[in-house]
């Protein structure tokens, strides 16, 4: 086959994401929260941005400096020529003669603690555990290798290396890491330090003092018929009553499977809504939520500064008419997010105004495209905004994927999908815990109320509200 070049013309379209427009979708989707990291972000980097401050705080602080001027005015023990000749040494000598700590800290000669030692700091399991080693009468040795045992330790409490492991990192041999890891397993919390579940049961049956009970046997051969609840097979196999193995059961359920937790430091993340919705007489109002978030305005100074062109060389012409087009490009970005918002949350309004006014009960299926046809614009943009965005309500805080659910039949319409899961849940917290309802059950209960779902689908939502099987979610009482 011959090869030869030529020349050919198409005419073709593409759809090309400029770096104006890929930044007026990130800004679509972004959360409060982020939303003002990347405003004070812009508001560091591009001299054309200044935030807008308010009439009412401007007023506020042209009092404050009213104040200081006129109660430094009054001051007559302190006079201008005094403080223009008054130097650093006659600042630290009027300082230490009447007593006062002049600033410096020597531990050998004061009294004073540290500063260090008013900060709070909430101690973690890995501080607790050093702690309880450097107390501990053992080997240099057995401490070097306590240290990296901590080391790798996870939040739960659990050894995440192996004994070989250890011993590469430490350079020790397998014995003393073996005799290191028993003493840390000795320390507190009880079951720290195992290397998986059983191990850390055991850990604590052992200083509960009940080795070789029933209990421990229990533990160490029949966890996995424990935790489905298979108890009529272990009567045969132990000879005992199925009280005797209830009343062991409920010892082993005091156990704590993650002895670490206690010692989480697990800060609590609240929700800032991005939307508020309040009723007023028979209409809802939206208010979009601008708190803490940086109000932007074009700085005059840089403008008229652009204006004078034949004051400005060519660069510097060029890099202020680049930072006037994205500071621009922002403001208009930042507002038609505020638009687009705003739409998507009165059409929801509009779509689900019984939840509004009674309740979780009332919610509709709903769908991205009902909004987006609602609203012309489209599916992907409706999508943008409700990801990671909340509302707040009447009926509390929800997420804007909260009011979008599929729909299942019913006798009297479609039935939205999150009150099914409702359904689910509330079955299942009025059940009897001795004789719980399977997922068979549950749909046959659901089709009498007139929603018609199948036992898949019932085991599908029960997953995702995280909820156990009947199976597991039984429980004995002793005869």
């Amino acid at each position: 086959m011959a090869i030869e070049s030529r020349l050919e013309l198409r005419l073709s379209q593409k759809l090309v994401l400029t770096p104006q427009l890929q930044q007026a979708i990130k800004l679509l989707q972004m959360p409060q929260l982020e939303l003002t990291q990347t405003i004070n972000q812009e508001l560091t980097e591009n001299p054309f941005l200044e935030e807008e401050i308010s009439a009412e705080s401007i007023e506020n602080s042209e009092k404050e400096e009213n104040s200081v001027i006129e109660s430094s005015s009054d001051d007559s023990e302190t006079p201008l020529e005094g403080l223009m000749t008054f130097t650093v040494d006659d600042y630290f000598d009027e300082r230490s003669s009447d007593g006062r700590d002049v600033g410096y800290f020597n531990p050998g000669t004061s009294n004073h603690p540290s500063f260090e030692q008013f900060t709070s700091k909430d101690g973690d399991l890995s501080d607790h555990l050093l702690w309880q080693l450097r107390l501990t009468a053992t080997s240099n040795q057995i401490k070097e290798i306590g240290e990296a045992i901590i080391g790798n330790i996870d939040e739960n409490g659990y050894l995440c290396s192996s004994e070989e492991e250890l011993s590469k990192i430490t350079k020790f041999d397998k014995e003393l890491v073996m005799q290191a890891i028993a003493l840390i397993q000795s320390f507190d919390p009880s079951g720290i330090g195992a290397r998986n579940l059983k191990e850390c049961l055991l850990i604590q049956l052992s200083s509960l003092g009940l080795e070789g009970t029933l209990v421990e046997k229990l533990v160490k051969d029949h966890l996995a018929d424990l935790e489905k609840k298979n108890y009529k097979p272990l009567t045969k196999i132990f000879n005992s009553t199925i009280d005797d193995i209830i009343a062991a059961v409920k010892i082993i359920e005091e156990l704590d499977p993650k002895p670490g937790r206690n010692y989480a430091n697990v800060s609590t993340n609240y929700i800032a809504p991005d939307v508020f919705i309040e009723r007023s007489d028979a209409e809802y109002r939206i208010y979009l939520n601008d708190e803490g978030v940086p109000r932007l305005r074009l700085n005059g100074h840089y403008r008229r500064l652009l204006h004078n062109k034949d004051k400005l060389s060519k660069d510097e012409k060029t890099y202020l008419e680049e930072r006037l087009r994205s500071a621009v490009w922002l403001l208009k970005s930042l507002d038609q997010r505020n638009r687009t918002i705003y739409k998507v949350t009165e059409s929801i309004v509009k779509f689900q105004k019984e939840f509004f006014d009674k309740g979780v009960n009332y919610l509709k299926p709903l769908n991205l495209r009902d909004v987006s046809e609602d609203i012309d614009m489209h599916e992907s943009t409706v999508s943008r905004v409700t990801s990671n965005k909340h509302l707040s309500c009447s009926q509390g805080i929800f997420s804007f994927r909260h009011f979008f659910s599929s729909a299942l039949q019913g006798n009297n319409g479609n039935v939205s999908s999150t009150i099914v899961k409702d359904m689910i849940k509330r079955l299942v917290m009025e059940e009897d815990p001795v004789k719980p309802f399977s997922d068979l059950r549950i749909a046959e209960m659901l089709k009498q109320k007139d929603i018609s779902i199948a036992r898949r689908t019932v085991a599908k939502y029960r997953e995702e509200l995280k909820i156990p099987s009947h199976n597991k979610r039984k429980r004995y009482d002793t005869v």
